[in-house]
């Protein structure tokens, strides 16, 4: 019966050397997995905090290309405000010079052709030009002129 016990405690013996061997093997597969991942965090954590940095300068260049924009809208609605007035006050020098051309010139009365002899020659002397009351009117005038060039 000894020896019977004693070959029992010799295979289990072996099997736990067997077993110990292939948990030896496992572990030490364990081990270079866990130098490979941790190799691999180190990468990912160095690509994480390149892409955050990333982001912070595209916060940067959007706050800063929004500034730009910003400024051009203010720029822009200003230079409406200003067409907007010279428009305004354009409308109402042609009216003004519409009633003045109206009431010089009645529609009413009619024409009576002339000879082309009894026609006078224009006189040389050119009138002094009006004198313009605003910046507003001496813009429009300046873009009159450059739309009739």
């Amino acid at each position: 019966m000894e020896w019977l016990l004693e070959i029992v405690l010799v295979l289990m013996l072996a099997t736990t050397i067997f077993h110990a061997f292939r948990l030896e093997r496992a572990l030490g597969v364990l081990k270079r997995d866990r130098a490979a991942l941790e190799i691999l965090v180190s990468g990912f954590n160095q690509s994480t905090r390149a892409a955050e940095q990333g982001i912070e300068r595209l916060h940067e260049a959007a706050d800063g290309a929004g500034r730009q924009v910003d400024r051009q809208i203010t720029a822009a609605n200003r230079l409406k405000d200003d067409l907007q007035f010279l428009i305004d006050r354009g409308e109402r020098v042609a009216d003004r010079l519409e009633a003045q051309l109206r009431t010089a010139r009645p529609l009413d009365t009619p024409r009576v052709p002339m000879a082309v002899e009894s026609i006078p020659a224009p006189v040389e002397e050119a009138a002094p030009p009006a004198r313009l009351q605003s910046q507003a009117e001496r813009d429009l005038m300046k873009a009159l002129r450059l739309a009739r060039a």
